[in-house]
């Protein structure tokens, strides 16, 4: 049994919080990146794009892990995610933020391959426990990083967004001192080879993932709009960038409360129950958002549609990681390559309906695509059955 080491859990974690608080640093800040260069929204659709195409560098990176002391990766990544983001504000042009984007699509790549496996190694038996702190660091980030950047901008104006890199740089040592003696050997990915005919795997799980595919192309509509475009959003409603910044930071703090229940909920009573309450209670919520005209109403909205929308993710990962299969790793990089994939085209779609027809009718028809992604949390579980009978 491995020996528990709560003082790595607790210095993983808070690294957790500092990288994916800068990160968060491009949803708040859009709407003047747009006014500064003339973006349109596809524009700034590309721009969350370039951020996440390093992820399909994931075998690659994971195998460079291997072969490799990757506790730097962990101890590097926060300063250099804070130096690339806090520059968003000071980029003159179009292709500089592309860049940035892209590096620091890199650092955070980087960063969340090992970090999870020193969380592992340092866990003991309570490997469930030591995740979920780990995973509180990433959540919080993101109710913080909004806050943090545009605090940013009242006090030094959007170029002046630069001053904030220093912490992210101190987090850096910080975490060279505390994990310079770490053992990285217990967290080698050392599983055994797996074995089976891949193709025959992805045939057999084809319904599976047919069905979660509808599901996050019509919830991804509501979950792009109310993440990427809320700021922009809201400011063109005629709210101040503080009043956007802030919804944005209660709906991802709910989306913690979210994250965390659903796992245990959907323990009790089902994978498939889980998903249609929780998807059926984010597609009332957004209609409701949509009639809201002031911060006393939309900001209750936005922590329940945070609760319901967030609630998602663990409930789909878990039907992943519970199937029947020869080839568990491989699976897991489908769907997160779909993932990937669906969000992307998403984004795009929003940006270039945001841009036709403008972004208040763009977030009407998310709302009732998310009705539709109902349907498809409903006929999960028998999707599942016909890949096991499909052995």
């Amino acid at each position: 049994m491995q020996k528990k080491d709560n003082n790595i859990i607790a210095t993983v974690s808070v690294a957790h919080l500092v990288q994916d608080t800068y990160s968060a640093f491009l949803a708040p800040i859009l709407p003047l990146l747009i006014d500064k260069l003339g973006m349109s929204l596809v524009m700034s659709a590309f721009l969350d794009i370039a951020r996440k195409i390093p992820s399909l560098l994931n075998p690659f990176f994971g195998l460079l892990a291997e072969r490799s002391d990757a506790r730097y990766f962990v101890i590097l990544s926060p300063a250099f995610t804070a130096v690339v983001m806090s520059l968003l504000g000071v980029a003159n042009s179009y292709a500089m933020l592309l860049i940035l984007l892209f590096i620091a699509g890199i650092t955070s790549t980087l960063f969340h391959i090992p970090s999870p496996g020193m969380i592992k190694a340092s866990s003991g038996d309570k490997l469930g426990r030591g995740m979920s702190y780990f995973m509180v660091g990433g959540e919080l980030a993101r109710t913080l990083g909004p806050l943090i950047i545009t605090g940013g901008v009242s006090l030094w104006g959007l170029e002046g967004t630069w001053r904030l890199m220093p912490f992210g740089i101190i987090a850096s040592l910080i975490l060279y001192y505390k994990l310079r003696n770490f053992n990285f050997t217990q967290t080698k990915f050392t599983k055994k080879r797996e074995k089976g005919d891949a193709l025959r795997e992805v045939k057999r799980f084809l319904p599976l993932f047919g069905v979660m595919s509808g599901f996050m192309f019509f919830q991804s509509a509501m979950k792009m709009a109310v993440t990427l475009y809320l700021a922009i959003y809201l400011t063109q409603e005629g709210f101040s960038l503080w009043v956007a910044s802030s919804a944005l930071a209660v709906l991802q703090f709910f989306g913690v409360i979210g994250t965390f229940a659903s796992g245990t909920i959907s323990d009790k009573i089902g994978r498939q129950k889980t998903l249609v309450i929780m998807s059926s209670g984010a597609a009332l919520t957004m209609s409701a958002f949509l009639f809201s005209t002031t911060p006393y109403t939309m900001f209750p909205l936005l922590a329940l549609l945070g609760i319901f929308m967030f609630a998602n993710g663990p409930i789909m990962l878990s039907v992943i990681h519970e199937l029947d299969t020869k080839m568990p790793t491989f699976i897991n990089s489908v769907y997160m390559s779909i993932n990937f994939s669906i969000s992307s085209i998403v984004v795009l779609a929003m940006g270039v309906f945001g841009d036709a027809i403008g972004l208040k009718t763009t977030y009407i028809i998310a709302a009732v695509l998310a009705y539709i992604a109902i349907g498809f949390a409903s006929v999960l579980d028998a999707t599942i059955q016909k890949g096991k009978m499909n052995v």
